[in-house]
Order: structure tokens, then sequence, then C-alpha cells
């Protein structure tokens, strides 16, 4: 008997050989009706594909991420279907599933595609799409696939670089591609699709590759879903952060200082400083010390760390001095730095936790048609704090990160996260430092704080950095888009690569344990996720102005100027519109701005020692003395979450 064991546990036994589509047969034709898709053993494969021993299955809907990647990797094709009969000389390179949807490299050979080919791409695409056709997976010998794309140098080379035995090719209707397969039953599924922009991407990634265009797409099973797609796209352009930090005057770029390195403005570095001293105030709570590191290292440091050895040939490149031999480089990582803090002082098992802390500004290279406003830049702030703790410190330590990224989260309006458990690679171990002893103890401490604080979580091997494990916070936005944001990380192999000791009880030396956490991530990227999940409403606590005095005419300036004074004593901070303009004008210029409140200031206001209050989106509050708005703002200003109220 042949078993399969699905994803519950549960077992079920077969005669002979099976199928994915059989088993969900065996267990409701509607799940058959459904199932698109399966992972066998670990691996995607069409529903079609043969099983003849025991085997894990996991089968597959459009409601599955998985499934999704086979629906949109299928649609891959069709596109290239569609490009190859109104452009034969094209040359097709690769056409992978993405988080939203898919695209397709292709070199149209000088050929320009504008937008208004788009249609004709899309109409193509669904008349094949109805001719319901079953997709074809086959294997090819290396000559044959050579012989096949003798003409293409881009497949040549892809199938040069795949050993004979694993090359296939799949077919629909009279279309062939090269591919690896885990594609959906038929053509006939896909009934909705959008041709969303081209773009130029380099061969494989690299700027010394020929320039290809990138042809985005998504595809739906249902017109109504691809409708609702469209809907949130334009809602994303519409809160787009760099839409919005321009017109918010939050953050600018510079072609002269330099490819994502941005510039922030006086609200931006006012909003900064807000989220800056708001987890400073935490993390004193919990006991961090702060401390402050070069923006350059030694290279002799980072080939200590590894980073080097990982990352050198893809980051900024050392600076030379005068002195010969000497090499610095641009800081890609706090902990380093942090590292030689700690080691600068002899410790004791008594002294421990240290808890170091730092917004250290970090440099990557990221190739120019990776950079996206904040979300990618090449010079960005952590909020990154390192712990050096004894083994029986280790639990307790992670589990209050936790309670930290729990109360960040919670205080800015992130509520829809789930924690990510980065694993290492199961096969390849080669492209990770450390032992396998110590990555199983960091690996278990994870799991175990995870459990114990009742998250929501997903594991995902090959994820882990290269020195240790990660819990990784996946939070949705208000349109239902999940980003990386927090991260905590378990690291034995540090401490021993920088020999870090402390004194233990029985006077000798041991090895701490490093934590590594950012409840942001990034200061930067962090921003540009907050300004798109508040559409740049910041809470009332963190907007960078968060009234405007609008004085009826010049005579009220003085009186204006007083109340402005009294309300920066209690750290409310605002600004005074005395353009020579309508008050009208005045409140809608402020509405636009997203400013909370507007002060408006009259000769009535002036007598009786008041200010009328109107709240955005609320309207009219009434007259109020200013020392009662005073009141009555502080109490809505407060965060509504406290850290540790939910430990």
């Amino acid at each position: 008997m042949l078993k399969i064991t699905l994803p519950d546990g549960s077992i079920r036994e077969y005669e002979g050989a099976v199928t994915p589509l059989q088993v969900a047969q065996s267990i409701s034709d509607g799940l058959a009706r459904n199932t698109i898709s399966a992972v066998v053993n670990g691996k995607q494969t069409e529903v079609d594909t043969t099983i003849t021993e025991d085997s894990t299955v996991q089968l597959l809907t459009w409601n599955d991420d998985m499934g999704k990647k086979a629906f949109w990797h299928s649609s891959a094709h069709l596109l290239a279907q569609a490009i190859m009969e109104f452009y034969p000389e094209a040359k097709l390179t690769t056409g992978p599933a993405i988080a939203n949807g898919f695209y397709y490299d292709v070199d149209f050979g000088g050929e320009p595609l504008s937008e208004k080919d788009f249609e004709k791409l899309e109409k193509k695409i669904l008349e094949n799409a109805k001719k319901n056709s079953t997709f074809n997976l086959r294997e090819v010998s290396k000559a044959d696939a050579l012989k096949e794309y003798a003409d293409n140098p881009f497949k040549t080379e892809l199938i040069e670089n795949l050993p004979d035995g694993e090359i296939t090719f799949v077919t629909h209707d009279d279309f062939t591609d090269l591919c690896r397969g885990g594609h959906i039953p038929s053509t006939g599924i896909v009934k909705a699709v959008k041709i969303l922009n081209a773009a130029g991407a380099y061969w494989r990634g690299d700027e010394k590759n020929p320039q290809l265009t990138r042809v985005y797409g998504i595809s739906f099973p249902k017109q109504k879903e691809l409708t609702e797609y469209l809907e949130r796209l334009e809602e994303a352009k519409r809160r787009d952060h760099r839409k919005l930090g321009k017109e918010l005057g939050i953050f600018a770029f510079s072609e002269k200082v330099g490819a994502g390195l941005p510039l922030w403005l006086p609200k931006g570095a006012a909003l900064r400083k807000k989220l800056e001293e708001f987890l400073s105030k935490a993390q004193k709570k919990q006991g961090y010390e702060f401390v402050i590191s070069p923006h350059i290292g030694a290279k002799e440091l980072y080939i200590t760390s590894g980073h080097w050895e990982k990352y050198g040939e893809d980051s900024f490149q050392p600076i030379k001095t005068p002195n010969e031999g000497e090499e610095f480089l641009l800081k890609p990582m706090n902990c380093p730095h942090h590292c030689e803090i700690y080691k600068a002082q002899q410790w004791s098992y008594k002294d421990l936790p240290k808890r170091y802390a730092e917004f250290g500004t970090v440099y990557r290279y990221e190739q120019s048609g990776e950079l996206h406003g904040l979300t990618r830049v090449r010079g960005f702030t952590q909020d990154d704090a390192h712990l050096f703790c004894t083994p029986d410190q280790l639990l307790q330590e992670f589990e209050k990160v936790i309670d930290l990224v729990l109360y960040v989260f919670g205080s800015l309006g992130f509520a829809d996260f789930t924690a990510q458990i980065s694993l290492r690679d199961k096969e390849n171990r080669d492209k990770y430092i450390g032992s396998d002893e110590n990555w199983e103890k960091a690996e278990n401490a994870i799991v175990t704080a995870a459990k114990a604080k009742g998250l929501k979580t997903v594991t995902e091997y090959g994820e882990a950095a290269f020195y240790g494990p990660k819990l990784d916070f996946m939070v949705k936005d208000a349109l239902g888009r999940s980003w990386q944001l927090g991260t905590i990380q378990v690291d034995y192999n540090l401490p021993e690569r920088f020999d870090l000791w402390y004194n233990g009880s029985d006077n000798e030396k041991h090895r701490p344990v490093m934590i590594h956490r950012a409840p942001f991530g990034s200061m930067e990227r962090f921003i540009a996720i907050l300004i798109e999940n508040t559409a740049g409403d910041f809470p009332l606590w963190l907007s960078p102005e968060q009234f405007t005095i609008l004085p009826i005419s010049e005579k009220y300036s003085d009186y204006a100027k007083k109340v402005s004074e009294s309300l920066e004593i209690h750290d409310i901070c605002g600004l005074i519109d005395d353009r020579n303009e309508k008050t009208g004008k005045k409140i809608r210029d402020a509405e636009l701005k997203k400013l909370p409140f507007m002060l408006i200031i009259g000769e009535n206001e002036e007598n009786n020692g008041t200010i009328s209050v109107r709240r955005r989106g609320e309207g009219d509050l009434g007259e109020m003395k200013v020392e009662d708005f005073i009141s009555y703002f502080k109490e809505q200003a407060k965060p509504a979450f406290e850290l540790g109220a939910n430990q």
C-alpha cells in the first residue's frame, strides 16, 4: 500500500501509484475541482504528477500562496505565447511568479513595447486561455534542448548550466517553453488578466549584461478579483510614500547627493526624532544603554565578523587611506562595532545582560534598478540593539524583546502580523557560519520563545541570517500587503569570532549569547510603510506638525505667537499661518496638509484668552481656553498601548 501523509498529519492509503488530483478526489469532489497545484515531498508539482512511493502531499488551491504561485507562473507562459505571436523575432528569457502576479523578461531586439500594446497582449492571452489547453511537462535531453534554442543565447546559457537529465520543457496549445514545472492543470482557469507595466531589467540582474524589457502582469480566476485588485492598486498609488513624502515635505532625493541617499526635510526630521524618542523611552525602561559607533570601520573588523566574505563583492568598495595597505569600509552592519564595545571592558555573569542600543546608519550598495523611494536605499538607519547575556538568560531576554516589538506595533497601529521563524536551508549549509550545535541551540530558543508568547508563526527554511536564525515580523498594512519589519536574531557565532567572554560563577571564562534586534527594522523603510499605512495621517502623538494657528487678520499675530509659545512649552508643535488669505482657504490647505488641529483666532478669542478649535475629520470643537485645549490634546495624544500591558 502507498501511504500519503497530508499536512494535518492524517495518512491515506492507496493500492498503487497515485496523482495529487486523485488524492484530492478521494477526499471530496469539491476539493478536486479547486485543486490547481500540489507540493509533493517539499517540491511543487503538477496535479497529474505520478507518486510511486510513500510521500507527504499538500494540495493547493487558488487561496494558497503556493497555489497563486503556480497560477501566476502558468500565466507567465501565456504572456510569453502572446508576445511571440506578435513579436516572432523576440528572445524569451525567464518568467517567474512574484508576490503579486508575474513577469517575463524579453529581448525585443530594439523593437519598443509601449502601453498601447498592453491591450492586444491581454486579449490574446485570454483568447489562448479559453482554449483550455493542458500544461504538459516532459524531460528533454541537453542536446535537444540546445538545438531547440540555438538562436536564443539567453535560454542557451540557462540550459548549459543545467545537468543533463534535469531539463524539462512545458507545452500548452502550440507553445513550448523551457521550465522546471509547477503549473496549473489547464489554461482555462485563467479568466482575467492585466498587463501592468514594462520596465528595463538586466539579464540575470547584472548591469554588465544586455538590457531586457520586463513585462509585468497579473491574472485571476475571476474578473471580480481583478477589478478589486486594480481598485487596491489605485488606492496604493494614492498612498504611495514617494508621492505623499513630497507633498507633505518629509523627504527628498538629489542626484548631486547620490541615488538611494534620502535627505530628511524639517518635517521628516521631526517625525524621525519623535519615533526615536518613543523607542528610546521604551528601551530605557527595559534597561538598554545607548552607544555610538563610527560610520566606517577597518576592513579587518568585517573580515572577523564574516561580513566581508559574505557581502564584500556586492558592497561599497574599501576606502583607501594615504597609509599603504590601510583600508576602511562604510559600515554595512552595527553588530561588529557593538561586539568591540562589549570587548572594551571585562564582565562578570553578575553584570549581564548588557543591552547596547544605537540608531546606527549603515551603507549597502543596491543596484540602481532596485532602488525604490525609502523602501530600498543605500544609506539607512537601523534602530539597532545587541544584547549580550548568559545562556540561562537567553529565553527571558528574547521574550522581553518580543514584548518590545509588540509594543511598537500596537502603538503604531500594526495589528495584523505574523511572526516568521527564519531557519537555515535544509540542504545548503555552506552559506552559514558556526557549528551545528550552536545553530540548533539558537533555533530552539526562538521556537520556544515564540510559543511562550503565543505568536502566530510560520516557519521558512533558508531565510536565516548567515550567522544565526531569526524571528521576522511580517506585517500587513491597510492595503493587505505584507512587509517584513521588526526582526530578532539569536547568535552564538559572533561572540566566538570576536572572542567575547565573561567570568562565570565558577570563575571560569564563558561565551555570552548575542541577540540582534530592530523593532522598526530601518527608520527609512518603517517610515515609508507608516506613511502608506496611514495615508500620511499619522497618529496625533507622532504628527510632525500637530496644529496650525489661523489668525483671521494680521492684527491678531501677536496673540497667535503667544498661543504658539504656550503650546510649545508642552511639546505640542505646530505653525502659524499668517498668510493674507481667507480663513476658509487656510482651513482647506491645512486639511490637505493633514494637520490634526486648526486653531482659529480673532477678536473674541483674543479678548477671552481662548482659541476656536477645529479638528481634521471632525469639524468644529468649539471655543476653548488654551490650558483646556492643552489638557484635551494630551489626553488625545496618549498612545493606546502600554509597554508591558500585554506581557
